[in-house]
């Protein structure tokens, strides 16, 4: 039962950089947009995230506050997030170029800028960058208290993680009532599945497929803040965050493009990635562990294209550039 609680105060760990990652892309793709830049998106959250509280910290000195520099890390992402997602949207939506193309251009220029800015603040500081003591334990604190934490087998499951994990169950509730309850989110989703249609109902297009890109942007970043301070120990660690991106694109798809279930299956997918770590089978290598993810989401991508459920399929202009003059 230890090994199984352990495993799944770990997958939620992990999870949590994911579900980040994979909500900004639903709010993106929701629009018809296609971002395959969320790798080096969230690589510049990580960096960003972390240049914002180690300078913070090394201003403030002894009076440098934790809840300060969470919100200073986290807006430090959001920034970088949204500035890359920004340059993606002009070159899609007004320049009209190829979603596909320019989103793994934007993934190679990300993960580039995040590990210059990473290295140019361990070169900077003549070793690695790091937090004080202080505020590492900001960072990965537990928001509940420790009778909460205490109780027997749902203690730690429930209770144990750090701010970053709930405020993310809150952003993926908020943003399914966002979608299916406000008006904006209904035309946010008929844009996504007909710009034409929209356009003719008076929807501006244009305005919305911005700000869902950007806005996703900035929320994927934050998942590459929250490894770096969680995960990786408030250090800068750039091989760490490889692969994150593509798989919360993978675990969009996984999802079925609904933020609610983001939050279980980032938790699922956050459990086969460490598995090799927890469940040590002799004759199963560990390189097998790590692509499961992917194995599960093919499946998964299979059986829903064989059913002719509407709402289990992806938006129906998901990668394509709208032209208004071929209404």
């Amino acid at each position: 039962m230890s090994t199984l609680i352990a495993l799944i105060v770990a997958a939620v760990t992990f999870g949590t950089v994911l579900m980040y990652g994979t909500l900004g892309e639903i709010l993106t793709e929701k629009s018809g947009n296609l971002n395959l830049g969320v790798e080096g998106i969230m690589y510049m959250g990580g960096a960003f995230g972390l240049a914002g509280a180690f300078y913070y910290e090394k201003a403030a000195g002894a009076a440098a506050s934790g809840p300060v520099a969470i919100v200073i890390a986290i807006l430090c992402a959001i920034a970088a997030g949204m500035a890359a997602s920004a340059i993606y949207s002009f070159i899609t939506i007004t320049l009209r170029a190829n979603q596909n193309v320019t989103g793994l251009a934007l993934s190679i220029f990300g993960t580039g800028i995040g590990q210059f800015v990473g290295e140019y603040m361990r070169v900077s500081e003549g070793g690695y960058v790091a937090l004080g003591n202080g505020l590492k334990d900001a960072f990965n604190a537990t928001v509940f208290p420790q009778a909460l934490i205490n109780i027997p087998v749902l203690g730690r499951i429930l209770f144990s993680h750090t701010v970053f994990f709930y405020l993310a169950i809150v952003l993926a509730i908020v943003m399914h009532l966002f979608l299916k309850r406000t008006r904006w989110g209904l035309y946010l989703t008929a844009v996504g599945e007909s710009p034409s249609t929209a356009d003719a109902a008076g929807i501006n297009v244009t305005k919305y497929k911005y700000l869902a890109t950007v806005i996703g942007g900035g929320i994927s970043a934050i998942g590459g803040m929250v490894y770096i301070m969680t995960t990786a120990g408030c250090v800068w660690n750039h091989e760490g965050l490889a692969g994150v991106g593509w798989l919360a694109v993978a675990l969009v798809i996984f999802c079925m493009w609904r933020p609610l279930n983001a939050i279980w299956g980032s938790v699922i997918f956050g459990a086969m990635m460490i598995m090799y770590l927890r469940v040590l089978i002799p004759f199963i290598p560990t390189e097998l562990y790590k692509i499961l993810p992917y194995i599960v989401t093919v499946i998964v991508l299979i059986i829903t294209s064989m059913r002719n459920s509407r709402d289990k399929q992806p938006p129906a202009s998901l990668g394509l550039n709208y032209f208004r003059e071929e209404r």
